[in-house]
């Protein structure tokens, strides 16, 4: 049973065998590595247990990128206390994820980097804690690095929780040292620690123990879905008040959507136990469970006793700021690869998407055969749509542009504060770009030998840089951007100076025909790859589109000629990932995919009409 003592002020009751807590950062400082030693030190497997790294990102695609996607629930034990931990996203395209998941929670572990130090997330998930007046638990991160800036990191920290106007108590946040990889943490940077007890010790005296109500009538939030094939949709969320109970009837309602309540039953409930769901009968005021056996219910919603449906308010997800379109794939090579190529499943597809994606729209178009999907960035679309081709979803997607509001009869558009890591060598190619793009710059300071750079820039002028900035920085540069503000429309931004090297005919490439295009520009494809009329297969580096035909074979004749029989050699061709793709393609081009192949074209396959379409426009 649930410790329950009486507070002090007034009839409510705490419990001080639980506490809740998220871990949040920016990405790549090294969240999941961390929980992963604390489920170790917790109890949370056996001694003898083989343990993957990094065993919270259990998503394929996490896996492979080596980033959190989605808000992940575990726990463990520590003198006798369950620490409820959220592993949450630090990329910014998936902050819709940190901010409905820190409503679940008393308390945050703030993250950050001993040499990187205050990030763009770092400052969006501190506000968003912040806002919710959570106790804040610094954490400095792998302070086992050479590099380590341990003093001026929490003097960064201490300068970013001023800036976002934290109260007094917010300011005296502890500040612990940690290395997540080394399973060691200490109150002292110069002192690596041998464990994690000062961090656990930290977090059972800091952050605030659940209270509510435990005789009063039932109230929980959903904060996050999960799904399964076998009993469907799975709610996560935690008791406010109350107690629920497996088998119970309760009423299902929602305070920003005063449609009626509906009675359900719950029909099996859970709690996390380290990565485990276990079942349980009961659960009181503090406990984050799941349950499932309620059809329908979303984000948002709260689960209430019958006799008393009192919903409670949910946070305000921050819009969206970029969209594309969803189409049906209409390449000569539609239908090939694909499961899922109807119109009709690939709606029903992004409509189950946005039941547990509080971030995504999804709104119809001028035509019925494509939707229009707004979210919070490339990354963010992008990911869903290299889910939906593993599924087995064929389709095609158009270039990401942004969404702009009216305010004050203004027309505004998103905009981003951007932070660049780059080689001194580098400022000056990094400065003339940005120029370009309409940055504003916001600061610069050297750090070692090398410089950070801070912007704020329209969201639009950072579509299709990533790729130029690598190249400028010789791989050596890191830039991380996040939502700032809507601000007064900045005017024309160039989007890309080249063109595209565009296929002549359908067929198959041979090495006789790219070796010709190759003069051209950088090809995508390499020789016997399968090729229609309109299909994009390299990049010229004029401005302007060149038509290439790859699949041209050499003609036999009767004379040789010296050295004209020898093997002609191709320039290795470029590799474009998913998002390379969605970063290069123009307002007149499309991306095509498939479960097997990324392949760009143009939204109008034959040539005449193309320059047709071209010359009606100029007039």
């Amino acid at each position: 049973m649930p410790k329950f003592v009486e507070k002090e002020s007034d009839t409510e009751l705490v419990r001080n065998d639980l506490r809740n807590i998220a871990i949040i950062a920016h990405v790549d400082h090294g969240k999941t590595t961390l929980v992963d030693e604390m489920l170790k030190q917790g109890g949370a497997f056996r001694e003898n247990q083989e343990v993957a790294d990094r065993v919270m990102d259990n998503n394929d695609l996490e896996r492979e990128r080596g980033i959190t996607i989605l808000a992940k629930n575990t726990s463990c034990m520590y003198n006798g206390v369950k620490i409820n931990i959220v592993d949450t996203p630090g990329h910014a395209d998936f902050s819709g994820e940190v901010e409905r998941i820190l409503k679940m929670v008393n308390g945050v572990l703030l993250l950050v980097d001993s040499f990187e130090g205050t990030m763009p997330q770092t400052r969006f998930v501190l506000q968003k804690a912040l806002e919710l007046g959570h106790k804040i638990i610094v954490v400095v991160n792998k302070t086992d690095r050479p590099d380590a800036r341990n003093h001026e990191v929490v003097d960064e920290v201490l300068e970013l929780l001023l800036d976002l106007d934290a109260t007094e108590e917010q300011l005296d946040s502890p500040v612990v040292f940690c290395s997540g990889r080394l399973g060691c943490s200490s109150y002292n940077p110069d002192d690596m620690g041998t464990d994690f007890k000062p961090l656990f010790d930290k977090i059972l005296e800091h952050v605030d123990p659940p209270e509510g109500d435990e005789d009063g009538d039932l109230q929980v939030l959903v904060s996050s879905i999960d799904y399964n094939d076998y009993v469907g949709r799975i709610a996560v969320g935690r008791v406010e008040r109350g107690v629920i109970k497996q088998n119970q009837e309760v009423m299902v309602c929602d305070y920003h959507n005063r449609t009626a309540p509906f009675k359900a039953k719950i029909v099996s409930l859970y709690q996390f136990e380290g990565l485990n769901k276990t079942p349980c009968e009961t659960a009181s005021v503090g406990d984050i469970v799941c349950f499932s056996g309620i059809e329908g219910i979303t984000i948002g919603q709260t689960i209430t006793s019958v006799s008393n449906p009192e919903p409670l308010p949910f946070v305000k997800i921050s819009e969206p700021t970029v969209e594309m379109t969803f189409a049906v794939n209409s390449s000569p090579f539609a239908g090939r690869e694909g499961k899922f190529v109807t119109s009709r499943q690939i709606r029903e597809r992004l409509m189950k998407e946005t039941l547990k994606d509080v971030s995504l729209r999804v709104s119809d178009s001028e035509t019925s055969d494509a939707m229009n999907v707004a979210g919070r960035g490339e990354m963010h679309l992008s990911i869903l749509i290299e889910t939906m081709r593993r599924e087995g979803y064929e389709l095609s997607v158009s270039t990401p542009r942004v969404l702009y509001k009216e305010i004050d009869g203004v027309t505004c558009e998103p905009v981003e504060r951007l932070l660049i890591d780059v080689p001194e060598t580098a400022v000056g190619a990094v400065m003339e770009k940005m120029g370009q793009r309409k940055g504003e710059m916001i600061s610069m300071h050297p750090i070692g030998n090398r410089t950070r750079l801070e912007y704020l820039v329209p969201s639009r002028g950072l579509f299709g840089y990533r790729s130029e900035f690598m190249t400028d920085t010789k791989g050596e540069g890191v830039m991380n951007a996040v939502f700032d503000s809507y601000k007064p429309y900045y005017g024309d931004i160039p989007r890309r100076t080249v063109g595209s090297l565009v296929a002549w005919e359908t067929g198959t490439a041979v090495t006789y025909g790219l070796y010709n295009a190759q003069e051209r520009g950088t090809l995508f494809i390499d020789a016997g790859t399968p090729v229609y009329e309109g299909m994009i297969v390299g990049v010229s580096p004029k401005a302007g589109d060149i038509v290439v035909n790859v699949c041209k074979k050499k003609h036999l004749t009767n004379t040789r000629a010296s050295g004209s029989d020898d093997a002609l050699k191709l320039i290795p061709y470029r590799q474009m990932s998913l998002e390379d793709c969605l970063e290069f393609i123009q307002d007149d081009e499309l991306v095509e995919v498939t479960p097997k192949n990324v392949r760009i074209r143009k939204t109008i396959l034959e040539r005449d009409l193309r320059l047709k379409a071209e010359a009606k426009q100029r007039k």
